[in-house]
């Protein structure tokens, strides 16, 4: 069974840690630099591309440069602003900033070539409901890259103990729990095709991209 924990107020707790967030370094770099090389892999530079809950901006500030626009959305005012300075500062002109909730989004059906979801899918109360709703944004052929942390898959004192009191006591947000192979059924019963499925190591985010077909 998929285990559901009392959610955290989602915006004013990641409001709340956006400074700190930002200045966090990426806890593997090496990972992350294959994961943006694959998904780059896959642009056209007439794309327009959708990433869900966008952070700061960091991952779509790094693709900008090889599609033709990303609109990178998320829960957090706060992180907004600080993904606006930064492409301020950087000089990027085709990322625009919105504020929304996976489930709260509009947008008409078809919009885009590519959806980004990194570290998004274990955050959500309904991953199945986010995936039905991803594939109708997504045209005909268009991808959708995730990376998710696969609670069932996970060991050690910090994901049996420390984490679940961290969540009673809404210092962690809600983070569902479901394993690697639950998510990639969930994937293909969505009518997804897996065109690319790798894992840095054991314990660590899957990171997929998968098709919906043309």
């Amino acid at each position: 069974m998929t285990a559901t924990y009392a959610p955290v107020p989602s915006p004013r707790f990641w409001d709340r840690i956006a400074a700190r967030y930002a200045r966090q370094p990426v806890a593997d770099e090496t990972a992350y630099r294959r994961k943006l090389e694959v998904t780059q892999s896959y642009f056209q530079p007439d794309w327009q591309v959708l990433e869900l809950g966008c952070g700061t901006g960091s991952t779509a500030l790094a693709h900008a440069p090889h599609v033709a626009h990303i609109l990178a959305t998320d829960l957090s005012t706060r992180m907004l602003e600080i993904g606006r300075s930064k492409a301020a500062l950087a000089g990027v002109r085709n990322v625009t900033f919105r504020q929304a909730a996976v489930e709260d989004f509009d947008a008409p059906p078809e919009s885009f070539d590519a959806v980004l979801g990194l570290s998004l899918l274990h955050l959500l109360a309904d991953e199945r409901a986010a995936l039905a709703k991803i594939r109708g944004l997504l045209k005909p052929g268009g991808i959708f890259v995730s990376s998710t942390v696969c609670m069932k898959d996970m060991t050690g004192v910090f994901f049996r103990l420390i984490l679940p009191v961290g969540r009673a006591l809404r210092v962690f947000p809600m983070v569902r729990s479901f394993s690697a192979d639950t998510l990639r059924s969930n994937l293909r019963a969505a009518g997804f095709e897996i065109d690319h499925d790798w894992r840095p190591a054991p314990g660590k985010a899957l990171f997929l991209v998968a098709r919906k077909p043309a």
